[in-house]
């Protein structure tokens, strides 16, 4: 009995049970609203309930007799062993040991497909991280989003959402002037402009520019700025693409800014041309001292924003208003945008656009932001200059570790990462403790089919030594578990959940034998245990996969 089985049950008893008390109430009454939880303490049950406590004043009655009276209604139902009233009014339920044990087979059944679920089925969604300039290669201040920003994409889509991902390219603007000089100074061994980019990166890409066109030294300087520049950009992002790869980290999308001041031959207008006029046709802009501003603080933002200023130039909030609307345009009802610590200040801005372009600020955008990550013992990087870069961090610790500890914590909270522990092949190390138990997973699937233990039979009442309840009930837990990660945006749920399957793995693993000891025959236990062991393997795995991160067989 899974725990999707066991809400349905409670919910269909409860039915007739809120009618006869309040004609008319049962209606109000939805499948969501049965609620389950595991009782910390496993004495207490494998599922508890509050849902009398939640019910007794809409009927008018006292929690702990409503209780008892759905608990009297849930102890007939098939596969409960039996059903407790605790407290005030929770409901704490004990399933047999055959009904808990039902969950090892569906999982195995289901393989890749469990764990996911469709608690956001409907909804379309664009997510937005990363978005590193395309001036330099990825460093240290962009890891974190990159691993938590491509984990959240996975948990959304196994919540069953439809799910955008994108890399927002800032490719228009002074930067990238600066950008072109610094390139086509170092190309001629010359120091780097005032405010341009230094590090032997820049050098390196001169040299690549340099090698594919040769006459970029020879004419006039004026005419090749904008070659070294776009050269130099192209060959920047490949690299970042290629980082990104060797994160496991997948975009959809690589939006650049430019498509956004592009002329439309046909019209001869831009889309930024385009968002400034529907702008004004919501009713929020007005124009002030020779400016065209947006009041955007109709929609709580500290100040209204200027969209044009008085030289008729557009502001970078004119381009943020235009690739909103884009992802409005594409069919996103959902934006949700990944920002770094120093972006604070773009939240009521970008809240304040949503709702200047008529969505609704509360449903249609979320802007989250997240804190910095240092690694202790960290080298910075000597082509980059005063940075750490990714792909120095993927060298020294590798992705999975980092991508594993960057996931494991709330992004909303600075984390300082220790290097030569992620470096480590011991339970010290959680991506090492969780990788571990599934490759044992596999380990015993192989030695048990050398010793002839194999899946013929699956008798679940045997699954009853107390590590194999605990087990059990954890495992049943992973849909439940995914699909608040992606409601809650936080998928370092999922990596907590999984350092806690591996624990409880490890202590049955101990305790009850899938392979029979010397020459004692196989049995029908062992064969049932061969199910359990294979149904963790392969929620660790599922797990695994939605933070990015692999599952080896063998360690």
């Amino acid at each position: 009995m899974t725990p999707a089985d066991l809400s349905r049950s409670l919910f269909d008893l409860l039915v007739p049970l809120v009618e006869g008390r309040r004609p008319g109430a049962a209606a109000e009454l939805s499948p969501t609203d049965v609620v389950l939880e595991r009782p910390k303490n496993r004495e207490h049950g494998d599922w508890s309930s509050n849902i009398a406590m939640r019910l007794a004043k809409k009927l008018g009655t006292n929690p702990r007799e409503l209780a008892t009276e759905i608990a009297e209604r849930l102890a007939s139902v098939d596969g409960v062993q039996g059903v407790d009233v605790a407290g005030p009014g929770f409901i704490n339920v004990r399933l047999d040991a055959a009904a808990a044990g039902q969950i090892a087979h569906t999982i195995v059944e289901r393989a890749h497909d469990y764990g996911r679920n469709e608690s956001l089925a409907g909804h379309v969604i664009n997510l937005e991280f990363v978005s590193g300039n395309p001036t330099g290669p990825l460093h240290l201040a962009h890891t974190r989003w990159a691993a938590v920003g491509d984990s959240l994409g996975r948990v959304l889509r196994a919540s069953g959402a439809e799910v955008g991902t994108e890399y927002y390219i800032n490719d228009a603007g002074n930067q990238m002037d600066k950008f072109g000089l610094s390139v086509q100074a170092a190309a001629f061994g010359e120091p780097t402009p005032d405010k341009g980019y230094p590090g032997e990166y820049i050098g390196e890409l001169a040299a690549r520019v340099v090698a594919a066109d040769p006459s970029l030294l020879e004419r006039p300087r004026d005419e090749t700025l904008a070659e070294f520049r776009e050269r130099a950009y192209q060959l920047q992002m490949a690299e970042i693409k290629d980082s990104l790869q060797r994160f496991n980290v997948h975009f959809d999308v690589f939006f650049t800014e430019q498509t956004l001041h592009e002329k439309d031959p046909a019209t001869g207008r831009s889309a930024i041309d385009d968002a400034a006029e529907r702008l004004k046709a919501q009713g929020h802009v007005f124009e002030d001292d020779d400016a065209v501003w947006v009041r955007t603080t109709d929609f709580g933002d500290d100040k209204d924003r200027v969209m044009i200023r008085g030289n008729g130039i557009y502001t970078y909030f004119a381009a943020d208003a235009a690739y909103y609307l884009s992802k409005k345009d594409r069919g996103y009802t959902e934006k949700i945008y990944l920002l770094g610590a120093d972006h604070h200040g773009y939240v009521h801005r970008l809240r304040a656009l949503s709702g200047a372009a008529g969505d609704d600020p509360d449903v249609n955008i979320q802007v989250l932001i997240g804190q910095m990550v240092t690694v202790n013992g960290a080298k910075l990087s000597k082509r980059a200059g005063n940075i750490v870069e990714l792909d120095d961090l993927l060298e020294w610790v590798g992705a999975d570790s980092l991508r594993y500890e960057l996931a494991r914590y709330p992004s909303d909270t600075p984390l300082d990462l220790d290097g030569e522990q992620l470096r480590k092949r011991s339970n010290e190390n959680p991506v090492f403790y969780v990788q571990y138990a599934h490759a044992r997973t596999r380990s015993v699937a192989r030695n048990a089919a050398e010793a002839g233990v194999d899946r013929s039979v699956f008798r679940p009442e045997m699954l009853e030594h107390e590590t194999e309840s605990a087990l059990l009930g954890a495992l049943q837990e992973f849909p439940r578990i995914v699909a608040q990660a992606a409601e809650l945006r936080e998928p370092h749920r999922v990596a907590r959940y999984l350092e806690e399957i591996a624990g409880l793995y490890h202590r049955w693993y101990d305790n009850c034998r899938v392979i029979p000891l010397g020459e004692q025959p196989v049995k029908d236990v062992h064969r049932t245990r061969l199910w359990l062991n294979d149904a963790t393997g392969t929620v660790l795995r599922n797990g695994l996969d939605l933070l990015g991160v692999t599952a080896p067989d063998r360690m």
